[in-house]
C-alpha cells in the first residue's frame, strides 16, 4: 500500500499528538508526515518524520512556498494553521498539483468565523444557538459607552480583540483588584475599567475589541468531525474537571448545537465549537475552523478525530461516530530525547 504523505505547516506543539493518531490509524494506512515550522527544535516537529525550518513569508509568498513544498514532497493532504484563510484563497494552487487541503473553501465563511464580530453578528440572525450581550469597539469612548451599558445590565464585563487565538487579548475589568498584590503574586488576566480606558485613551482608534459580559459557568469545547461537505460525523464536549482533568461527557444541548452548527454552515473535517455557561444557558464563545488544542484529549473518547478527517478528505468511507461513555482523562509530561552529540535523532530534515 503506497505512503499517503501529510503535510503540516507551523502548528501548535499539540499536533505532536495529531500526527501519531494519523499514524496509528486504525485502518493501518501508512503515512508519511512531513512538518515545517520556523524553530526546528519545536516540539510539533518531533512527531514527523520529515520537518524542515519554515521562512518568515506573508501572503501570496508565503502561499508558494507551501505550494512548492508540497509539490517537491508530492504531499497527498495538507493541513494547514498558519495563514490558513490565504492558503485557501489560492486552493486552486494546490489543486493544480494533486494536494488535498484539510480547510473550509468557503472564502465568506472563513472570513466571518475568524472575525469574532462578524460572526457572532451571523449567528445572531440565524438563532441557532445564544450569544453573550456584546458591544464591537474601536475607540476609547466606544468602549466606555459598551462598558456601562453592559455593567448596567448587571454583568461582569471582559473584552478580548476580534481576530485572535487562544487567550491573546483577553481581560476581565475588576475595579477591586489590588495592583501591589497582584505586583507579588501570579500574572492576571485582571484590568480596571480605568486602566484600560486610559491605554486605549492614548490612541485616536485601535483594532476591533469584543466588549462582552463575563460568563462564569462551565466551559465546553465541543470537537467535531464532518465529511468534505459539511455533514456531521462525530461531536464529543469536553470540559476542565479541574487541575489537569477533562471530561468528556454527553451533553444533548451542545450536541444539538453542533448539528445545527453543522447544518447551517457546513465546515468541512475538523472543527471545534467553544460554548460556556450563564447560568443553565450554554453562550457561544467562539468557533475555530481547524483542529483544537485538546483535540487529542478528545480522541480519547474512541474516535479519532484527525484521522478520520484525513480518510474523508482521501475519499474514504467515514461512517458517523458516537463514544459510548462518558470518559475523565488527564495528561502527563512525556520526556523525548531531541539530539545526541548535537546530532538530531528525530525527524529527517528537508531544506
Amino acid at each position: 500500500m503506497k505512503k499517503v504523505n501529510i503535510y503540516f505547516n507551523r502548528w501548535f506543539s499539540v499536533a505532536f499528538h495529531y500526527m501519531n493518531l494519523i499514524r496509528n490509524n486504525e485502518d493501518g494506512v501508512p503515512v508519511q508526515i512531513f512538518a515545517t515550522h520556523p524553530d526546528i527544535n519545536h516540539m510539533s516537529l518531533q512527531g514527523a518524520d520529515v520537518a524542515g525550518t519554515e521562512p518568515a513569508l506573508e501572503g501570496i509568498e508565503y502561499v508558494h512556498f507551501c505550494v512548492d513544498f508540497c509539490r517537491r514532497n508530492e504531499i497527498d493532504i495538507f493541513i494547514p494553521r498558519l495563514h490558513m484563510l490565504d492558503i485557501a484563497l489560492h486552493a486552486a494552487l494546490f489543486d493544480a498539483i494533486g494536494t488535498k487541503l484539510l480547510v473550509c473553501r468557503d472564502l465568506d465563511l472563513l472570513e466571518t468565523i475568524m472575525d469574532k464580530g462578524k460572526f457572532y453578528e451571523s449567528v445572531a440572525g440565524k438563532g441557532i444557538m445564544t450569544i453573550p450581550d456584546y458591544h464591537v469597539v474601536r475607540t476609547a469612548e466606544q468602549f466606555r459607552e459598551a462598558y456601562q451599558d453592559l455593567a448596567a445590565k448587571g454583568h461582569r464585563v471582559c473584552f478580548k480583540p476580534t481576530e485572535t487565538e487562544g487567550g491573546l487579548g483577553f481581560r476581565i475589568i475588576d475595579n477591586g483588584r489590588s495592583p501591589l498584590k497582584e505586583l507579588f503574586g501570579h500574572v492576571t488576566p485582571l484590568i480596571s475599567f480605568d486602566e484600560a480606558y486610559h491605554i486605549l485613551s492614548t490612541v485616536p482608534s485601535f483594532p476591533d475589541l469584543m466588549v462582552m459580559e463575563l460568563l462564569e459557568g462551565f466551559e465546553y469545547s465541543i470537537d467535531c468531525l464532518a465529511d468534505e461537505n459539511g455533514k456531521l460525523l462525530a461531536a464529543v464536549p469536553r470540559r476542565k474537571a479541574g487541575g489537569r482533568l477533562r471530561l468528556m461527557e454527553h451533553i444533548p444541548e451542545l450536541e444539538d448545537i453542533a448539528l445545527k452548527v453543522a447544518e447551517t454552515y457546513r465546515i468541512p473535517f475538523n472543527f471545534n465549537i467553544q460554548m460556556k455557561y450563564s447560568g443553565d444557558t450554554p453562550k457561544l464563545l467562539e468557533i475555530n475552523p481547524r483542529m483544537s488544542g485538546g483535540l487529542h484529549i478528545s480522541c480519547l473518547s474512541g474516535i479519532n478525530f484527525p484521522y478520520l478527517a484525513v480518510k474523508s478528505a482521501l475519499g474514504g468511507e467515514v461512517q458517523p461516530a458516537e463514544f459510548a461513555h462518558d470518559v475523565l482523562a488527564s495528561h502527563v509530561e512525556q520526556p523525548l530525547i531531541m539530539k545526541i552529540n548535537g546530532q538530531s535523532v528525530i525527524p529527517d530534515a528537508v531544506n
